[in-house]
């Protein structure tokens, strides 16, 4: 990354929303899955609302922190060597977020070994989702969509494609996952509890973003 892209996120990334107080915590969400998947280039199009031409070189264990107004987020390395250093975050993590890519095949068959390690390590609640990213690809695609809802509902987690190119679908993984930790953490015994799947069907509907898959 760039001296000034690097500057960026040491400082608090790009998104953090004026008038709202942050909370005396922060919620530890982590973006796993294999190299060349779209992790960093995800969470540039999150923090910048851009995508940059290129590919970038392999994050190496834990990479870069972007803050938005509720929660951190960490990049991490695909790569089997950087694997027990992501190990000790997983104890920490509120959130996940796992991504594939729906043009190469091999990355959605490991998404099994990755949930097969999340349970292993990981809180026993953490909140999970799984992404198929670099939807913008359809002509190049590997993966169906209805492979990746199939899989999604075998482990009970919500699921949607999203473009770190185009920025489908890239806010609402994450606002979903804000409110699904923001929820949990003010809830009162007598609330309803928040359906994060009806959630982003909801939203889904309302702005149309999956029109082209």
């Amino acid at each position: 990354h760039s001296p000034a892209y690097e500057s960026r996120c040491e400082s608090g990334g790009g998104r953090e929303r004026e008038g709202k107080k942050k909370r005396n915590f922060l919620d530890d969400t982590i973006l796993v899955g294999d190299s060349g998947v779209g992790k960093t280039s995800l969470l540039v199009q999150f923090d910048q609302g851009k995508f940059i031409p290129g590919s970038f070189s392999a994050t190496v264990g834990i990479g870069f922190t972007v803050q938005w107004f509720l929660f951190q987020i960490w990049d991490t390395a695909g790569q089997e060597r950087f694997r027990s250093v992501t190990h000790a975050y997983y104890r920490d993590a509120h959130a996940l977020l796992l991504l594939y890519d729906i043009t190469n095949k091999s990355s959605f068959d490991n998404i099994r070994a990755w949930l097969t390690e999340i349970h292993e390590y990981a809180q026993t609640d953490v909140v999970i989702m799984l992404l198929g990213n670099k939807a913008d690809m359809s002509s190049e695609r590997a993966i169906r969509r209805d492979e990746g809802e199939r899989l999604a509902r075998e482990y009970s987690v919500p699921f949607m494609e999203t473009s770190a190119k185009t920025g489908v679908n890239v806010e609402l993984a994450f606002t979903a996952v804000a409110k699904e930790l923001k929820h949990r953490a003010i809830q009162h015994p007598n609330e309803p509890k928040f359906q994060i799947h009806e959630y982003i069907e909801s939203q889904k509907e309302k702005s149309g973003c999956c029109s082209y898959f």
